[in-house]
């Protein structure tokens, strides 16, 4: 699938990077930039695809297999997009 806009510069917390192997990662990043957002609830499905053609900030949230959860957020420029745990927000 193509992706549906640029991530910028790709940045993740220490924690982040410690709970989630870097394949799934790469796969999150895809499905992400794909308009997959992942595991956040249908309002907050609906309001990306709405940002997305708005120009506004983007957030994914995702799973590790041991259940902890990790947010990607891509900001309104698309000028850089993190990854991060949500307590760590």
């Amino acid at each position: 699938m193509n992706p549906l806009f640029p991530l910028g510069q790709v940045v993740a917390t220490p924690a982040a990077l410690e709970v989630v192997p870097r394949e799934l990662l790469h796969s999150w990043l895809q499905r992400h930039q794909t308009g997959d957002w992942g595991a956040v609830c249908r309002e907050d499905w609906a309001a990306n695809d709405r940002d997305l053609i708005e120009g506004n900030r983007l957030l994914s949230a995702y799973l590790t297999p041991d259940g902890t959860k990790v947010w990607i957020i891509t900001e309104w420029d698309r000028s850089v997009t993190t990854v991060l745990l949500p307590e760590e927000y």
